[in-house]
């Protein structure tokens, strides 16, 4: 359902100024709640593409002293067995992006990973795919592209999102997807709060499991992982507010994640902004900006329990007045009526 109200929605309202609205807003957000960087996901079938990378190109220069924006085209794998896949390879890499794709389990699954890896290795772009984004124990997409990874030889980047169907594996399975995701350079990020609202949602029936995938054995391997919000008030994810600590607190609470919590926070500031290749981002060393958030929770316990809209925003060593911005912005658009309505 929350499939089609997107594509219905895309196909009536997805012109320049509602992506622009849209994406503004969220960037208002992000950078008012303390965030330096964003990898987006953007719908990039047919014309869509060229609309919406516009868009991106625009405010990707309008905030570059702000915030540091990444694109990653989303389209099904099959899309680029296609020569408008093809052209989509070519923009992404004119832009300096992200080569995406869903991947879902079918026979030509491999084949489809094959030329991925192949436009990418050819056009030297990261890859970052949606992957097992469901509760089918035979879903193993993960194994396929790290053997896919393998295979090629890859060696930039490479990031898989979601991964829910590993926690309804076996372990023999688990272990078989660990050990090939550890030979690879796979970095995997788990989306908590959208998938506590996807996974396992049948009518009239309370689910049995949280939807996220096995966050504590890859962390125990050394595989990296970091938590992100995915879908903000859309129909995946009616609620956010691009708010990294919310992700952080509701990650602690969904996928279990005992103390310490120091353990974990590296996966909200430099496990992600590892693998988007900013590599000093998130860090208090010698020479770096001094680009901080600064929270009156004084310890975990109390920086996880109180709401911390009151906190104090830190770039390059001055404290900004950033605002939320109005809700009131996006009036004349229809996100509301058709999530809430």
């Amino acid at each position: 359902m929350a499939l089609s109200k997107a594509i219905a929605d895309g196909e009536q309202y997805w012109q320049s100024k509602d992506v622009h609205r849209r994406m503004e807003f969220g960037l208002k957000c992000s950078y008012a709640h303390g965030t330096q960087a964003i990898r987006t996901h953007i719908d990039s079938y047919g014309e869509q593409a060229d609309l919406s990378l516009d868009v991106f190109k625009s405010l990707q220069s309008a905030w570059q002293d702000k915030i540091n924006l990444q694109a990653v085209s989303l389209v099904s794998l099959d899309y680029y067995q296609t020569p408008s896949g093809i052209e989509l390879a070519n923009k992404i890499a004119s832009i300096g992006g992200v080569l995406g794709g869903v991947g879902w389990q079918n026979p030509d699954l491999d084949t489809q990973l094959d030329t991925i890896f192949r436009l990418a290795q050819e056009r030297e772009l990261d890859l970052d795919f949606h992957a097992d984004e469901n509760g089918d124990p035979n879903s193993i997409c993960l194994q396929k592209i790290a053997q896919a990874a393998i295979r090629h030889n890859f060696s930039n980047k490479i990031t898989c999102g979601h991964c829910c169907s590993l926690a309804v594996q076996s372990t023999e399975v688990v272990q078989k997807t660990i050990e090939l995701v550890k030979q690879t350079n796979i970095a995997i990020v788990s989306l908590p709060m959208c998938n506590l609202y996807l996974q396992d949602r049948q009518v009239a029936t309370t689910p049995h499991w949280r939807g996220v995938t096995r966050v504590k054995e890859l962390h125990q391997h050394n595989i990296p992982v970091a938590f992100a919000s995915d879908n903000c008030r859309d129909p995946f994810f009616g609620f956010g507010d691009h708010d990294m600590l919310e992700v952080l607190e509701q990650s602690v609470r969904i996928a279990h994640l005992d103390t310490p919590y120091a353990n974990w926070i590296e996966s909200v500031t430099t496990a992600p902004a590892n693998i988007m290749g900013l590599n000093n981002v998130g860090k208090i060393i010698p020479g770096n900006k001094a680009d901080l958030i600064i929270f009156t929770g004084r310890y975990f316990s109390e920086l996880l329990s109180r709401s911390q809209h009151d906190r104090v925003i830190i770039r390059n060593g001055k404290q900004i007045n950033a605002q939320l911005p109005d809700y009131r912005e996006l009036d004349d658009l229809v996100i509301d009526r058709f999530l809430f309505e």
